[in-house]
């Protein structure tokens, strides 16, 4: 069995540079499934082989549910980044945390500025036994480090492609 450990509080070490540093980028393809539309029948898989997940309407939307969706996924991304920067941080100032967990709701919802829709989240973060005032200064400080906590503040940068022709390989 492969031992696992978290990664070095030296992650944190800032960096020096005037361009963005990639370090990982992670994959995936969604394809329609049977009723060729990504959130009703489709089916997420990365590159590696690591994901492999069926994509389905929630009864809420009007689907049967019984697969997962974006918003679980995008939930699932926050909460687990948010936890390993925390625990991160925690190390980093010597704290020592007992049993910390992260819940993230992502809602999505009609738009009231354009009619259509949005996604908004919401995140709760457990630090059992820890000072109130201890456990705030983390939880900023950790919304400072996390990618995804940024992202949700600063918004993020991306680029569409659009590619037409033959499809390419499935991952």
């Amino acid at each position: 069995m492969i031992e696992l450990k978290p990664p070095s509080p030296a992650m944190l070490d800032r960096y020096q540079g005037d361009d963005v540093q990639p370090l990982y980028t992670g994959r995936v393809r969604v394809s329609g499934g049977r009723a060729q539309h990504g959130r009703a029948s489709g089916v997420v898989r990365s590159d590696d082989g690591a994901l492999a997940v069926d994509l389905r309407l929630p009864p809420e939307l009007g689907g049967p549910g019984g697969g997962s969706n974006p918003e679980q996924l995008l939930a699932a991304s926050y909460a687990g980044c948010f936890h390993g920067a925390m625990v991160l941080v925690a190390a980093r100032a010597g704290l020592l945390l007992h049993n910390p967990s992260v819940e993230v709701a992502v809602t999505f919802a009609r738009d009231p500025a354009d009619g259509l829709y949005l996604l908004s989240a919401e995140i709760v973060v457990h630090l059992p036994g820890m000072d109130a005032n201890l456990a705030g200064e983390l939880v900023r400080n950790t919304e400072r480090v996390c990618p995804y906590a940024k992202m949700f503040h600063r918004g993020i940068s991306h680029v569409v492609h659009v590619r037409v022709g033959p499809q390419a390989a499935p991952l």
